[in-house]
């Protein structure tokens, strides 16, 4: 049994020694046992408090390599003129390279897990089994993209379950009602229900989107995917920004998740999900970042700090909307059980993917109360160290291989955009 001992971690309020054992919190009481200290390994954690991982609900993460590229758009015109031309030239070897950058950047800011919809999931998949965290990996399906032979392809492959690990699973990611018909949408919901995949899409994220849906199908885009068969509980959609009352009470009765991604919809100009009505509807939430080119970072605390601050200013919404605590559950827990992680608390049985916080970070002080400090005062850089599955992922800010990560990246991205890099 492979054991680890975080000893004097400050936890609720003082600290403890806590029991980690086969990648699980074994105990968090602070009362451990002379059978629980044999043979565990022993980790000074005096002046660092233990928090919760986060969970990083939506994004593309080889986007990094457009990080800054074609700033300044709407969503559409972004897309259709600079995204997507930019990605027809990504290779293989750009999208691992694109991968280890996400990877580094979301490990350096406390995200132990993502949901990607991208390309060349097995190149996804093997970085994130060589680097050391979690990742529900899309099978992305858009009709407009792709030749019928290959979305049969992608469907071979979810039935086979290929590459799936205990820290990597796949999803069916149709990208969305306007690049997935019908058919192809029905098959994809009736797929996930029958082999026990998350069905994950981009919904209501455009108020575009929305009216073409109602001028095309005459309804609602959350309302077209319950006629399409795909609302349920393992629907977790992306953005949501446009969701009329009668969607989120249909979201809410199915069970679906919605993930916010509040910080790319306005700098896109896409708008600010309904967070005040969404709670009040009852509507399971949880949070992502979206794409590197879209946010523009992968940092899920600046994301939970963002959504905390915009519930309190959406309609039907007050300062004591979304309190810090509610926040960070967002981005932690809520976001983890989204994907059938029992993970994103620090408590026994749980996942041991945890953060160890600098105490003596200037942004933590005065220590009057430490979650909403965390929430809405501190930011990534007091991450001293990140845990996944009880293992160091980061130890005191570092990271094996970092500098040639950034480096390779820098490289890459130069020579897609046809110019000199930066770094050497």
């Amino acid at each position: 049994m492979d054991k680890l001992i975080l000893e004097s971690a400050w936890l609720d309020g003082g600290p403890r020694d806590v029991l980690v054992a086969d990648g699980k919190f074994a105990n968090t009481t602070g009362d451990l046992s002379p059978q629980d200290r044999e043979d565990a390994e022993t980790v000074d954690c005096r002046g660092l408090a233990l928090v919760p991982a986060f969970y990083n609900g939506h994004c593309h993460a080889a986007m990094t390599l457009l990080r800054g590229y074609a700033d300044g758009m709407p969503l559409d015109k972004w897309l259709q003129e600079c995204i997507w031309p930019f990605e027809a030239r990504l290779g293989p070897g750009d999208i691992e390279i694109g991968t280890r950058l996400a990877v580094l950047e979301m490990i350096k800011s406390g995200t132990v897990f993502f949901s990607d919809m991208y390309w060349q999931r097995e190149i996804t998949m093997r970085v994130v089994e060589e680097m050391g965290i979690r990742a529900t990996i899309g099978v992305t399906i858009a009709e407009n993209l792709e030749p019928p032979e290959r979305i049969e392809e992608h469907f071979r492959f979810l039935a086979e379950h290929r590459f799936e690990t205990d820290r990597v699973r796949l999803a069916v990611m149709p990208h969305a009602i306007y690049t997935v018909g019908e058919n192809v949408f029905r098959r994809c919901a009736e797929v996930a229900r029958a082999e026990g995949y998350i069905l994950h899409t981009h919904l209501s994220e455009t108020r575009r989107e929305v009216d073409d849906c109602l001028r095309t199908h005459g309804c609602t885009p959350a309302e077209l995917l319950d006629r399409w068969g795909a609302l349920g509980p393992n629907l977790v959609a992306a953005h949501c920004v446009h969701l009329t009352g009668p969607e989120m009470a249909r979201m809410a009765d199915a069970g679906a998740t919605a993930i916010l991604n509040p910080c790319s919809n306005l700098k896109l100009g896409s708008g600010i999900p309904p967070i005040a009505a969404m709670l009040a509807a009852g509507m399971k939430l949880g949070l992502g970042t979206d794409g590197a080119s879209s946010n523009n970072n992968l940092d899920m605390h600046e994301e939970m700090k963002i959504a905390a601050l915009l519930a309190k200013a959406t309609p039907g919404g007050t300062a004591e909307t979304l309190p810090a605590a509610r926040a960070l559950e967002l981005a932690t827990a809520s976001t983890a059980a989204a994907y059938g992680l029992r993970a994103g608390r620090i408590a026994d049985g749980c996942l041991a993917d945890a953060l160890l916080v600098d105490l003596a970070d200037e942004r933590l002080a005065p220590a009057h109360d430490f979650t909403g400090n965390w929430v809405y005062s501190a930011d990534s850089s007091s991450i001293r160290s990140v845990l996944c599955a009880g293992r160091f992922v980061m130890r005191d800010r570092r990271i094996p291989g970092e500098a040639e990560i950034v480096a390779e990246a820098e490289r890459a991205a130069a020579r897609l955009a046809g110019r000199p890099p930066r770094l050497p």
